[in-house]
């Protein structure tokens, strides 16, 4: 009976498996405590980081700084709270050795994205180390681009059709869906990855984004991912967003009746001259073709207006979250989608919270300065693109 008894020994020595999982749960249970969390993190973040270019109220302050108000900020914690509370890695403390909240690892997180400072300096501001705003930065990038999904979706058929109604009120075209534009998000490769497909027209390494905006500048669908090198026309056959289209899913809408017994306008986006005019993409009047008549300017006026939305919207986005303006040194081309989606995501959400944009955010010149001077015209042209605009066209005369 000897051996089996001690096989029951082993077994009760193996069990401090599962008193490490109580002491887990307590120690989940210690950010309650004032005394063991750093709950007054913004107090000393402000304080330490106030200069005169901060603004002097407090909550203009907090925006300046995490792109959010406090109540959109709360929200955003919301979101990704179970995550951050239920795996939080040993390192995750300050300097005096508190635990961080999850607010402070969000304030870390979008202040690394909105400002696009290195590790080291968002650190410093926060009394944290380098690695711990890497480990942050990182956990809170996958919380949110798998818990903020919702906000970023393509709208059903009832939001459609309002964001039809406000392009046609706005702008006069009638039943546009969105404006479509791309952007490059710059970046250093070493040597060993660098490659002609990541080189594009400026000779940087980028990455493409891609994306279609309403009329209040949200995020309608993203795609990034694929190298700067490539065109414009051929990213959105590579895209979802052209399969989507293609096969009628979606854009495939209530059609408008321009006016009594005319012509039928169906559902569509505008976009510029570097993609191709497709049935459901519509693109400007090409004046190097042939001498532009006053119905074809009167139309290139009311599509570049609809398409800066567009270009304004990129504005914002890399403005607000500067790490998508400034030149990524080498980063994880596998992680850096994620980086992308993520700042996308948070695009929308101030959006949909109802969060104003100061007016020193955006960047002051075009969101892709250097590139839309040099712009590759795509000459592809359905016909059936090629009518539609035409009927557009037409209608504007009226």
């Amino acid at each position: 009976m000897a051996p089996p008894a001690v096989k029951k020994k082993k077994k009760k020595k193996q069990q401090p498996s599962s008193l490490d999982k109580k002491k887990n749960k307590k120690m989940k249970a210690v950010p309650v405590d004032p005394e063991a969390i750093d709950c007054d993190w913004w107090d000393t973040f402000w304080h330490r980081n106030s200069s005169l270019s901060v603004p002097l109220d407090e909550d203009d302050a907090f925006k300046h700084f995490f792109r959010a108000s406090k109540t959109t900020f709360s929200y955003i914690c919301s979101l990704v709270r179970e995550d951050l509370i239920s795996r939080p890695p040993s390192g995750l403390i300050n300097i005096e050795g508190r635990l961080l909240s999850v607010e402070k690892q969000v304030a870390i997180a979008l202040r690394r994205l909105a400002s696009g400072d290195s590790q080291v300096s968002v650190g410093a501001s926060f009394g944290v180390g380098q690695s711990t705003v890497s480990q942050v930065t990182w956990r809170f990038i996958e919380s949110l681009e798998e818990r903020a999904k919702h906000h970023l979706r393509w709208p059903d058929s009832d939001r459609i059709e309002e964001i039809k109604s406000k392009f046609e009120d706005m702008y006069g075209l009638p039943n546009c869906c969105g404006a479509i534009d791309t952007t490059h998000i710059i970046m250093t490769l070493p040597a060993v990855q660098a490659s002609d497909d990541w080189c594009d027209l400026e000779k940087n390494y980028s990455m493409f984004l891609q994306g279609v905006f309403d009329h209040e500048m949200r995020f309608l669908n993203m795609v990034t991912g694929w190298p700067g090198g490539m065109t414009v026309s051929k990213l959105l056959k590579f895209s979802g967003f052209f399969k989507l289209c293609e096969s009628g899913q979606i854009l495939d809408g209530n059609a408008k009746t321009l006016c009594e017994g005319g012509s039928q306008v169906r559902e569509y986006v505008v976009g510029g001259i570097s993609y191709p005019l497709l049935p459901w993409l519509i693109t400007p009047h090409d004046d190097s073709d042939h001498p532009s008549s006053d119905p074809m300017m009167a139309f290139n006026d009311r599509h570049e207006k609809v398409r800066s939305v567009a270009a304004t919207a990129f504005a914002h986005l890399k403005g607000s979250w500067r790490i998508l303006s400034k030149v990524m040194w080498r980063p994880d081309r596998r992680k850096l989608p994620s980086i992308i989606l993520v700042c996308c995501l948070l695009h929308n959400i101030i959006i949909d919270c109802g969060d104003y944009l100061q007016e020193d955010i955006p960047l002051s010149g075009h969101h892709d300065a250097g590139y839309a001077d040099r712009l590759c015209k795509c000459k592809q042209t359905d016909p059936l693109g090629s009518e539609l605009r035409g009927y557009l066209t037409e209608y504007l005369l009226r």
